[in-house]
């Protein structure tokens, strides 16, 4: 019997010794990361522009809008997050369009006035600089009599159109109105205009400092009365748009403070020596 019960007990262990281990089964695979959503795309603010006012708007040779209101709206944007968008407008067309809500603002050397402002909302100044006469080197100015009979050009639905049309005309001074400021060097290259009243960095830049500019020159004082040339250059937007307004105020803020707008000034006006956000 204790024969029989060994020999059991020995068959037990070699059964147990013999038998194969069974590996672990394997850890479920973590399942893979969902892609990561695209970023949305920021939301588009159109912005009017009027690309006949070089060095503030005009446009390369390949037709893209450049100058320093496209930059500055450029900068503006990327502090507001959106993606600004901008939309070709004739001038004297700027403000119905605006309210007509073809675009969202106007950020094209546009100045705030009082006449303006019945229609429209302004944000605070992006910049101001004051307006000049120009007229051929030979002419003798003294006071808006001392050329009477003369022709002068001027940008329709303008500031400078407002002043000539106040102080100028009644004087004998012969004023034409424009679709666009470059129509106006158009007509002094070819002799059917005597000279013309403009912001002085855009006449500057735009005319007196290239070949067909060269006989003419500015006169009398610097042009910023209130009552024709307003506060300085604001963007336009329509009324009640204050969250709007209220941004683009903060970001005019920010890069007048972090050197952004150093830079874009630079870019146009180092030259000049002149910072035109003005007083």
């Amino acid at each position: 019997m204790k024969k029989l019960l060994l020999a059991l007990a020995v068959a037990t262990l070699a059964a147990a010794c013999g038998k194969k281990e069974e590996p672990a089964p394997a850890p479920a695979a973590a399942p893979a990361p969902a892609p990561a959503a695209p970023a949305p795309e920021p939301a588009v603010l159109k912005v009017a522009i009027d690309p006949t006012y070089e060095p503030f708007t005009f446009k390369t040779a390949d037709g893209k809008p450049t100058g320093f209101d496209v930059d500055i709206a450029t900068a503006l944007c990327e502090q507001i997050k959106r993606k600004c968008e901008f939309v070709e407008q004739v001038w004297d067309s700027m403000i119905p369009g605006l309210n007509a809500k073809k675009y969202d603002v106007i950020i094209s050397s546009m100045s705030i006035t009082d006449e303006r402002l019945k229609e429209v909302d302004f944000t605070d100044k992006y910049y101001n600089t004051p307006s000049r006469i120009v007229v051929k080197k030979s002419v003798t100015y003294t006071e808006p009599a001392s050329i009477k009979g003369k022709k002068i050009g001027v940008l329709k639905g303008s500031t400078q159109e407002k002043y000539a049309m106040g102080d100028l005309k009644p004087a004998g001074v012969v004023v034409n109105s424009y679709e666009a400021q470059d129509q106006v060097y158009l007509d002094i290259k070819s002799g059917r205009l005597d000279g013309t009243v403009a912001d002085f960095m855009e006449v500057t830049g735009g005319f007196l400092s290239k070949p067909e500019g060269a006989n003419y020159q500015l006169v009398g004082p610097d042009l910023k009365m209130p009552q024709y040339f307003g506060y300085g250059a604001g963007i336009a937007l329509r009324k009640g748009e204050d969250k709007l307004k209220g941004e683009l105020n903060a970001a005019i803020k920010t890069i007048r403070g972090n050197g952004s707008y150093k830079t874009i000034n630079d870019k146009y006006f180092a030259k000049y020596n002149i910072d035109v956000y003005g007083e």
